[in-house]
């Protein structure tokens, strides 16, 4: 399965704004983006001072939610697609769509402190759903789902130290959480207000509908 291999604090620098994608550490005074606020390489400080075009600024934001979830352009278009033949608003549906992959979930109940170490706990065989083991990160939960954590105390304590880490980010409104007992319920399908991060979800659509 193909992934992002290089440093990821380049990724936020080039969108101008923190992704959290290393979670809690994003928070530090060390964040790259604070200490070098502008684009990575030999131009980026130059280069960041540039007007964007209709184009550039559609661009940036599918740049943007794309690498906010973790996923390469060809899984991100598939998505666009699927969302396109859905009944609803196109934009709302695909971020629905990536709201409900599991890695995203595990992350948003807190058992992640960042999508990546969700999507490992969900490789490393911890997550159930409706009692049966669930290791793909993009598998997509429906209303009523139930999950829940089962693995050894090892990692069952760094779990619940995560959750720890995480009780400052508010749990969304379309989950439960049993922190007790690390299990969980889907209560409804997620909307776009349940993303804390901002997105414009229309630019995308714009950029992929020429």
């Amino acid at each position: 399965m193909a992934r992002y291999t290089d440093a990821v604090c380049r990724l936020c620098r080039r969108e101008q704004q923190k992704l959290f994608l290393k979670g809690l550490r994003c928070t530090s005074p060390k964040c790259a983006l604070a200490r070098k606020n502008y684009a990575p390489g030999q131009h980026g400080e130059s280069k960041s001072r540039a007007k964007l075009s209709n184009y550039g600024v559609q661009l940036r934001e599918k740049q943007k939610v794309k690498r906010m979830y973790g996923i390469l352009e060809k899984q991100f278009r598939r998505y666009f697609h699927t969302a396109t033949k859905s009944k609803g608003v196109t934009g709302k549906v695909l971020l629905q769509l990536l709201e409900r992959r599991l890695d995203n979930v595990v992350f948003r109940l807190g058992f992640g402190v960042s999508r990546a170490q969700a999507r490992q706990i969900v490789r490393h065989n911890f997550v159930y759903v409706n009692n049966k083991r669930v290791n793909i990160p993009s598998y997509l939960i429906t209303q009523d789902d139930a999950v829940d954590i089962k693995c050894k105390d090892k990692a069952r304590e760094k779990i619940k130290e995560n959750l720890e880490m995480s009780k400052d980010r508010s749990l969304v409104s379309w989950l439960t959480l049993n922190q007790a007992e690390l299990k969980a319920k889907v209560l409804r399908l997620p909307e776009k207000d349940d993303i804390q991060q901002p997105i414009q979800e229309q630019l995308i659509v714009e950029l992929y509908s020429k």
